[in-house]
């Protein structure tokens, strides 16, 4: 048996931080409404930060904060107070990258555990000591690290490591960028980033546009864009390396990316570390995975220097092929009768899938579709709508229900690098 790491997940709000954890997440992070880098997401107020602290602590889970803006001046005022508030609700620790803010938080909220940022680019055991010393318990690597030197770092010093293994990779390193403060006006290192990055843009030399060209390939123009990260079939490897945090990255994410993530996720981890020597990967987790929507996969900096194949240069090598339909409120086990929240469109005579915790899934056909009153239904076409459905296996509040997406086929799921 291994030591497990904390699976870390992201919670844009209550909702999304109730899902991760009840899908397997050791820990979320979360962002208050000051000091953060995610300004367009539903972020906390301290009465939502309380609650989501009482739930997490109730089944074992832990709750961070982001507070990991580059200020500027002005940008650090009533830091102290917002740090002494999240101590006394009870958050876990907090995620910060400005030394300044480091220092505020440090010195006015005693007893409030602090996690270095990723966007503080640590690649070196030297600067994690110095961070180790200067009183911090935790370390968010630079996600420009390789496995090599995670391996190294933990050789020498002994201090908490914790690193992205899904989702989002940023074209600038570690997240520190102006271009969305040039081109649109909103600072990326303040909470603002226009994704400037994730664009399309004509691609030139000298004064000649080259589209003509490019679609007589069948591409699209020039991206910044890189793919998405994913150590789905490497948790060994993290494990192994000495890796204590596993953190997935999207609090802008929908529920149904969140769910089906951590569910897969937690399965590897809770395999490899109960069975290391029996230890098999099994390809329905990867399958899962390309339920959600995501970009395309690759393994960052882990095992070398991405190339142009880890850019999204061209057609989508790989297209997620389901959309989150509903979301389970209610179960009645002697008729049967799912009780669903809308999310996206479906009707009667539809395929769709149901999935739980634990990696519960099945399929089955929509025969039975009514609304509250128990009229009979053709379509779920309002959104967030209340219908009843006839389900064929058993399932339970917070289960979600997708379906394949129209004019996708079914195509072998090409494996992360």
């Amino acid at each position: 048996m291994k030591k497990r790491p904390e699976l870390l997940a992201p919670a844009g709000n209550l909702e999304k931080l109730k899902m991760a954890i009840l899908y397997g997440a050791d820990a979320v992070f979360i962002g208050g409404q000051q000091f953060g880098l995610r300004s367009r997401a539903g972020n906390f107020g301290y009465d939502e930060m309380a609650e989501g602290v009482a739930f997490a602590h109730a089944r074992g889970a832990k709750v961070y904060v982001a507070a990991n803006m580059v200020t500027h001046e002005g940008d650090i005022d009533g830091a102290g107070e917002f740090f002494c508030k999240l101590r006394d609700i009870g958050i876990d620790a907090v995620i910060v990258s400005d030394p300044a803010m480091i220092e505020v938080c440090l010195t006015d909220a005693p007893g409030l555990p602090v996690h270095l940022s990723t966007q503080a680019s640590a690649t070196n055991y030297e600067t994690l000591r110095f961070w180790q010393e200067e009183g911090l318990e935790r370390i968010v690597l630079a996600r420009e690290v390789s496995m090599e030197e995670i391996k190294e770092m933990k050789r020498q010093v002994d201090v908490e490591i914790e690193t992205f293994v899904h989702g989002a990779m940023c074209i600038s390193y570690s997240g520190r960028c102006t271009l969305s403060n040039h081109m649109a006006l909103r600072d990326a290192n303040r909470g603002g980033c226009a994704q400037s990055c994730r664009w399309k843009y004509g691609f030139f030399e000298a004064d000649e546009l080259l589209t003509d060209e490019m679609a007589a390939r069948d591409e699209e123009p020039f991206s910044m864009s890189s793919v998405d990260l994913a150590m789905v079939r490497h948790i060994p490897d993290l494990v192994d390396a000495g890796v204590d945090s596993l953190k997935i990255e999207g609090r802008m994410k929908s529920i149904h990316y969140v769910a089906t993530v951590c569910n897969v996720y937690r399965q590897v981890i809770d395999a490899y570390c109960n069975d290391p020597e029996g230890f098999e990967f099994n390809p329905a987790w990867e399958e899962e995975i390309w339920k959600a929507a995501q970009r395309e996969l690759a393994t960052g900096f882990y095992y070398g220097v991405p190339t142009e194949n880890e850019q999204l240069f061209g057609k989508p090598r790989a297209i997620p092929q389901y959309a989150f339909a509903a979301r389970v409120i209610a179960y009645e086990p002697t008729t049967k009768i799912a009780t669903l929240e809308q999310r996206n469109h479906f009707r009667r005579g539809e395929e769709v899938e149901f999935f739980g915790p634990g990696f519960v899934r099945f399929s089955q056909r929509i025969d039975e579709l009514y609304d509250e009153s128990g009229e009979s239904l053709e379509t779920a076409n309002q959104a967030m709508m209340t219908v009843r459905v006839k389900v064929e296996q058993p399932v339970a509040t917070d289960f979600i229900m997708r379906k394949r997406k129209a004019g996708v086929v079914n195509t072998p799921v090409p494996s992360p690098v």
